[in-house]
């Protein structure tokens, strides 16, 4: 189920809103100013934010800037004021699109489904999938059957995320230094070695993993997928 913020504080508009989108089965949840959308993103997690700009105390322009360092979502604002240069600032501070009071709702979802469409477009390049595993390659997480996490180190995760580029590919232990630290010597391969035994080990505790990781003999490692 999507999940939508509402951001107002014209309760009408807000009601009207959420009652529209909880009938098109949206699972919806309304704030009447910045301060508290902010406050109730990390709770909520929206897929979309549909915020107002002129509010008290916080603008929906000078609130951006920090819901974008809680979320991703996409933002649209929605607003009253019809100046073009009004619309132009909110665009090139972020807002993935701009809309007019009044307007249509009809409008208004279709305007959604085109930013959630995008955004799952964008996720969808950024995951390296090979089932059960899926590496994420902005957020730097990697998930058992999609939604496990599987908790690793930055080097172990880098190691991973770099075999995993070329599956089935045989990397020396002079390629993996120097694509993981940009140098390479004869000490590092040691702890490419710990490395790799060290995510082994991780990855061992997961069914199907257990070979993805295969050893090159003398030369290095490569990722072998199922």
């Amino acid at each position: 189920m999507t999940k939508l913020m509402l951001v107002d504080d014209d309760e009408e508009v807000l009601d009207i809103n959420r009652k529209y989108f909880e009938n098109k089965g949206y699972q919806v949840t309304t704030m009447n100013n910045a301060i508290d959308a902010i406050k109730n993103i990390p709770k909520f997690s929206p897929d979309c934010i549909v915020m107002d700009i002129m509010m008290p105390k916080v603008s929906g322009f000078h609130a951006l800037p920090q819901i974008r360092q809680l979320t991703d979502a996409p933002v649209i604002f929605l607003t009253g004021c019809t100046d073009e240069n009004h619309k132009i600032d909110g665009l090139l501070l972020g807002a993935e699109d701009y809309m007019v009071k009044p307007y249509s709702l009809r409008e208004l979802e279709a305007r959604i489904i085109v930013q959630l469409r995008k955004l799952e477009k964008t996720e969808k390049r950024n995951l390296l999938s090979f089932p059960p595993l899926t590496i994420n390659t902005t957020t730097h997480n990697v998930y058992y059957n999609e939604t496990q996490e599987i908790i690793l180190s930055n080097k172990e995760y880098n190691f991973l995320a770099l075999l995993a580029s070329k599956p089935k590919t045989p990397w020396t232990f002079q390629e993996i230094g120097e694509s993981l630290w940009g140098t390479y010597s004869d000490s590092d391969r040691r702890t490419i070695m710990v490395i790799a035994s060290r995510l082994r080990k991780k990855l061992a505790d997961y069914d199907g993993l257990q070979e993805y990781i295969e050893t090159v003999w003398s030369k290095g490692y490569k990722f072998n997928p199922n």
